[in-house]
């Protein structure tokens, strides 16, 4: 399976941030011991024709969901982490302030409201008998479950009609429906935006 990354350091970001909590080990203890396997996205295919509501869905990838000249490592490139020795108050600083950004991640106007098919993760959001009725939509493998969650502006929250049962954590599928700049802050993460699903499928890349 073809696979594409979007943020290219999300591997050590989320290693920094489970620094914060592990306070008899330094920086760099840290980003060399507890790097955890990031997977990188799904890719997104070609695209399909049409942009916008109620025309066919088009396939977009997760690096459209990132506005133009945004960093989400803004607050980290100031720092010295080599230079850090253990339980730095500077180094617990720039991660809550890196966090805090993550979770108020913006978005990209330019997609909003264009039915869109976008390849993802699934994070259940709750456990029901007749199956999964909503959920967040991640980049890579391990995202809010094994790893912390990535920027608001890469998770999506998923909402279906009716509740289904052939999917399950971390299972890959194709999410089809209106995009929209809808912030949810669950137990799991941070989403900047949402889709009313119209459509839940396994992922399939097409070759």
């Amino acid at each position: 399976m073809k696979k594409t990354i979007v943020l290219q350091h999300t591997a050590l970001l989320a290693s920094l941030l489970l620094a914060g909590s592990v306070l008899a080990q330094s920086v760099r203890e840290t980003v060399r011991d507890m790097v955890p396997q990031v997977q990188p996205s799904l890719s997104a295919g070609p695209d399909l024709q049409g942009a916008s509501t109620p025309g066919p869905a088009r396939t977009i990838g997760w690096e459209q969901l990132i506005p133009t000249g945004w960093d989400p490592y803004k607050d980290l490139k100031a720092l010295n982490l080599q230079g850090l020795k253990d339980n730095d108050p500077r180094a617990d600083e720039a991660l809550k302030k890196m966090r805090q950004m993550w979770d108020n991640a913006p978005i990209n106007p330019l997609i909003l409201g264009q039915n869109v098919r976008l390849p993802g993760f699934i994070v259940p959001l709750e456990d029901l008998p007749e199956g999964i009725k909503e959920f967040l939509l991640v980049p890579y493998f391990g995202a809010c479950v094994h790893s912390p969650p990535p920027p608001a502006n890469q998770i999506v929250h998923v909402k279906l009609d009716k509740a289904v049962k052939r999917f399950r954590s971390m299972d890959t599928v194709w999410v089809s429906g209106t995009l929209s700049a809808t912030k949810t802050d669950s137990h799991m993460g941070v989403s900047s935006y949402r889709i009313d699903a119209k459509l839940v499928e396994p992922y399939v890349e097409k070759r």
